[in-house]
């Protein structure tokens, strides 16, 4: 049974409190925590949004919402009730003046508390949101803010948002959230490398041969499709989710878990990063649209139906990409990258593909030679999986196949695992920003996107289409095996 750490007693105000993030994500979130008893009974979660409602529906449509996104096996009316008894709401306008001074009568009630105030906001409203909470002395030294991606389109528009927040906020109180971070997997990823002298004395490009980092969603736009056909697959995905794993795979190992020594060295894989240029676009990246198909056994209309009657739409919704690492460590060794919409499995994964052993004393019937790989499962099931070779049982002769030494956590430690915002919400509350992105992370990922953006601008083309439930256009296929190597696609 793992053990709950208590955190200190908070009030957490979550602006945007009814919209989507808040109902799927967050409620959830906090009331596993109160359930597991790591959340003090004095706490309290404020919703604050523009919508005109009282504090009692507020904690009736928060009753809703876990009903609906929490399974029925973790919920219990008692607990169920005793964290609703915890919520309150105030309607305040963001980016006006209405309803600050109603929130600031509530928070005045105890000055002491950590105060989080979690942005699930447009990032248009995130410096106004910061700015009054500044002009009506709302920020203290036990105060942090939770900034939700995207942070800004491009390296201009996130600067204007760090520098909007850093007037108001100190570095040290500002939690940049990519939730990616909060997988058990991924922190495993680094006691996996760090703590294992086997796996770090191999992580070299003597040893891997390339490695594959794929996020794959089933669903479509939904209902996300004016912000998804301004930012597209690359801003939505790779520029935060996507290049944060490749950093926690590529990185030096930091002096300490000390946060800014890790982000120090995630800091330098962005740096190393060899940017695309115009001549090296079409080589080394595929740009995709889904068009009609079927996912899961049932069709699904295209992204232009999705955008509705008669669009036009030259936004990628899948990118893959063939990146460079240019240190020591991993020169000729390129990293393989993969998102997109309509896919067939909701999947998240690392692999990191070792070399093929130089001579086989083996005859070429007993196998085919298949090089070790590690696959690193982000969800579903959070795990590892070390492909190696062994000889099939049996007489017969010597016959090898590769199998599979397979930990998924929740299997092998017999407990539920957290989900990701669940572990960085009480991060914020305890003040350790090391899962969270420093300012100079976000814009040094920006540039880079940025180059690529440009390179996409100055050799225009349309995103090739794909069928809804495969996995992308034809040249994702071709980007890899056109240098001998496949896609990692025989999931469970």
């Amino acid at each position: 049974m793992a053990t709950i750490i208590p955190v200190a007693s908070f009030d957490c105000v979550v602006f945007g409190a009814t919209g989507d993030l808040t109902t799927r994500k967050l409620l959830p979130a906090l009331y596993y925590r109160y359930k597991d008893g790591q959340i003090p009974p004095t706490s309290r979660i404020i919703g604050a949004s523009r919508s005109e409602i009282t504090g009692d529906q507020f904690r009736e449509r928060a009753r809703d919402a876990l009903k609906r996104f929490v399974p029925g096996h973790d919920l219990s009316e008692e607990a169920l009730s005793a964290f609703v008894d915890h919520l309150d709401y105030v309607a305040v306008d963001g980016a006006g003046e209405d309803g600050w001074e109603d929130l600031a009568g509530k928070l005045a009630e105890r000055p002491d508390q950590v105060r989080p105030y979690y942005l699930a906001t447009s990032p248009d409203l995130y410096g106004a949101i910061c700015r009054n909470l500044a002009r009506h002395g709302l920020i203290g030294e036990k105060s942090r803010v939770v900034l939700e991606k995207p942070i800004g389109k491009d390296l201009k528009s996130a600067r204007a948002i760090n520098d909007a927040v850093g007037e108001v906020f100190p570095e040290e109180q500002i939690f940049r959230i990519d939730h990616y971070l909060g997988k058990e997997t991924v922190q495993n990823l680094l006691a996996l490398r760090f703590a294992n002298t086997i796996f770090e004395r191999l992580w070299t490009a003597d040893v891997i041969d390339h490695v594959q980092i794929t996020v794959g969603e089933t669903v479509g736009v939904e209902g996300r499709a004016g912000y998804y056909d301004t930012s597209g697959a690359l801003r939505d995905m790779v520029q935060n989710h996507l290049l944060q794993l490749l950093c926690l795979t590529a990185m030096e190992s930091p002096l300490n878990l000390d946060a800014n020594s890790v982000r120090d060295e995630k800091l330098k894989v962005l740096r190393a990063l060899k940017p695309i240029t115009v001549n090296d676009v079409q080589h080394v990246t595929v740009r995709g649209q889904y068009a009609a198909g079927a996912v899961e056994g049932r069709p699904v209309e295209g992204y232009l139906a999705d955008l509705g009657a008669g669009s036009q739409s030259r936004t990628e919704t899948f990118v893959a990409l063939k990146l460079e690492v240019q240190s020591w460590r991993w020169a000729g060794v390129p990293f393989y990258l993969r998102t997109g919409k309509r896919l067939p499995q909701k999947m998240s994964e690392i692999v990191v593909q070792f070399r093929a052993s130089p001579f086989s004393i083996f005859p070429e019937e007993a196998f085919g030679r298949e090089p070790n790989r590690l696959v690193i499962r982000l969800q579903p099931q959070e795990g590892m999986k070390l492909e190696v070779m062994t000889k099939d049982p049996g007489p017969g002769g010597m016959r090898l196949r590769p199998t599979a030494l397979d930990i998924s956590f929740e299997e092998t430690f017999k407990q539920r695992y957290p989900d990701a915002y669940e572990r960085l919400l009480m991060d914020v509350v305890r003040g350790n920003p090391t899962l969270f992105m420093r300012r100079d992370e976000v814009e040094v990922a920006w540039a880079w996107a940025d180059s690529l953006l440009k390179a996409w601008a100055d050799r225009p083309e349309a995103p090739r289409p794909y069928a809804a439930g495969s996995w992308g256009p034809t040249a994702a296929i071709a980007l890899i095996e056109r240098d001998g190597r496949t896609w990692h696609e025989d999931l469970r």
